[in-house]
């Protein structure tokens, strides 16, 4: 696993907050997942400092333990959401990003510099068979991009040096995951081509990263005149040269760089975010009622990052104090531990979330999806109910199956995912038709053929479309017997960040299990619950990250 800091931590810093984020690297590193034996061997901690280490990481709902592996949770992404909030970029300039990304029909991206790396902070990316795979997060060693060209002409000779010094002792990349092993020495004439950003306003990267990966960038400078991150175009030798993207974006990719300037010159000072609340007496709650299994001082340590949010970019030690409502002293030693460690620095009185915070899992949890958010809470949901539980869509004027979780019984109801089914007659169906505008809703109906699949289906369009008004109504939907006879099923929403129904949730079971009755009274409340949980999820995911929903 890659370095994190100098070997020797100050007094103050607390040892295990130092082992909880050795574990949350060694996870993202892994894609996410790792067997308890596995993360012993990564880490080189004690087995039994790991399981306490998970189960208090699994309390937070950062991690889930499942069996002998502990998994990244969504819920973790809110560490990196509040240094990319605090920053303002991804809010401000994103839309540009995807607008520009959308114009040029090549991969865009917003990064801003990480020491002697570049971190990206914002993905546009085409969908292609080639297509750029970094993630919100990944690290890239500075002389393989050209946003790192950019940085570095700005670098004073104390940065270089350490530039030297880190590729000397890295020889390989190992701290620079993201990326394969240079196929040349590591920083071949980056100095030169460091001087040549500097006069041209602009950097080229013609395959270092690997071959094939083409990209152009250009810096887009604060009002206080500095860079406040690189925007870079990529794209593939089977589309364009290096000199061909130049010539073919270069002067649109300027006129998205100046609006984007524009837009942070005169970007109004936000209110800031509300301060959680509460987090001090949660962990001491957690601590009295899990005892030793759970490490107070790991998740106060973690909870001081969150103090930092849009509005709340630069806090003194008595605002983490206050917002986190931790004593002086234990938010001072978790600060100068997180300093070390390079994911806060400090000016004066004042700490700021560092760049670094984003490999504390967000890499492989920016690409999640919605079926992957849901899957663990329709396990838990089966498991409650003893019935199947699943998660599907609208894809056209059907539901298409993406999560499910099957019961183990004799007579069970058969479905995989990917399986699609008419809307109408779908208790999951009905519900994300309920949520359409009206207009929408109308227009779907108009177009639908109202087949007969039992005698029990609705198929007078009035009929229907009052039932979808009384969906909307109550929030839910319970279909009997209209996809077929002996099956009754129950449905309710689960909702985006902007509380659009993105997608619904289930649970089906032969007739004969429960009375429609009962399946409002005793499943309606656990759908509900689950729903909530899995939206819970969706919002921190979803903040600065696109989650695909099929």
């Amino acid at each position: 696993m890659p370095a994190t800091s100098p070997a020797q931590p100050p007094p103050e810093a607390v040892a295990p907050l130092m082992r909880g984020i050795t574990v949350l690297r060694a996870l993202t590193h892994a894609a996410g997942t790792l067997s308890l034996s596995e993360l012993e061997r990564a880490t080189g901690l004690a087995r039994a400092t790991v399981d306490r280490v998970t189960a208090t990481l699994a309390r937070m709902g950062y991690v889930r333990l499942d069996g002998r592996d502990a998994t990244l949770a969504p819920r973790l992404m809110e560490l990196g959401n509040a240094y990319l909030a605090a920053i303002r970029l991804p809010g401000l300039l994103g839309a540009r990003a995807d607008a520009l990304a959308d114009e040029l029909d090549e991969s865009v991206s917003l990064a801003v510099t990480d020491r002697d790396g570049i971190r990206f902070v914002h993905q546009a990316t085409r969908r292609r068979a080639m297509s750029l795979s970094f993630r919100i997060g990944d690290l890239l060693p500075a002389e393989r991009t050209a946003p790192g060209a950019l940085f570095a002409a700005d670098w004073t000779p104390a940065e270089w040096t350490r530039w030297r010094e880190h590729r000397t002792s890295d020889p390989d990349g190992r701290d620079f995951p993201a990326v394969p092993p240079p196929a040349v020495p590591y920083g071949e004439g980056f100095e030169q081509r460091a001087a040549e950003a500097r006069e041209r306003g602009w950097a080229l990267d013609d395959q270092r990263i690997e071959p094939g990966l083409v990209a152009l960038a250009v810096p887009v400078h604060g009002p206080d005149g500095r860079v406040a991150c690189a925007v870079s175009v990529v794209s593939h030798t089977s589309r364009h040269s290096a000199a061909s993207l130049r010539d073919a974006a270069l002067p649109r990719l300027r006129a998205a760089v100046h609006g984007m300037e524009r837009e942070l010159r005169e970007a109004r000072p936000p209110a800031p975010a509300p301060a959680p609340y509460g987090l001090a007496a949660w962990t001491g709650a957690s601590k009295q009622e899990l005892g030793r299994d759970f490490i107070e001082s790991l998740a106060r340590g973690l909870t001081v990052l969150t103090a930092f949010d849009e509005g709340r970019d630069a806090l003194t030690l008595s605002a983490v104090a206050e917002a986190t409502g931790l004593a002086r002293a234990t938010a001072r030693r978790a600060l100068i531990t997180l300093e070390h460690l390079g994911y806060v620095t400090a000016h004066e009185r004042t700490f700021r979330p560092a760049p670094r915070v984003l490999e504390l899992g967000y890499p492989p949890l920016s690409r999640t999806t919605l079926s992957a958010i849901a899957a663990p809470h329709l396990a838990a949901l089966a498991t409650r109910v003893h019935d199947s539980a699943s998660l599907a869509v609208l894809a056209g004027d059907d539901i298409q199956y993406t999560a499910r979780v099957a019961t183990s019984r004799i007579m069970s109801v058969n479905i995989t995912v990917g399986t699609r089914f008419p809307a109408y007659a779908t208790s999951m169906g009905r519900v994300l038709l309920a949520g359409l505008a009206p207009a929408q809703r109308a227009e779907r109906l108009a177009r639908t053929e109202l087949l007969p699949l039992t005698p029990h289906t609705v198929t007078d369009p009035a009929g229907l479309a009052a039932v979808l008004d009384s969906v909307a109504r109550h929030g839910y939907a319970l279909v009997d017997e209209e996809l077929e006879e002996g099956l009754r099923s129950l449905a309710v929403p689960v909702r985006d960040r902007a509380g659009v129904a993105v997608a619904a949730v289930n649970v089906a079971m032969h007739s004969v299990r429960r009375t429609a009755g009962q399946c409002v009274q005793e499943l309606l409340p656990e759908l509900r619950a689950t729903a909530d949980r899995i939206e819970a999820d969706l919002r921190v995911a979803g903040r600065f990250a696109r989650i695909a929903t099929a």
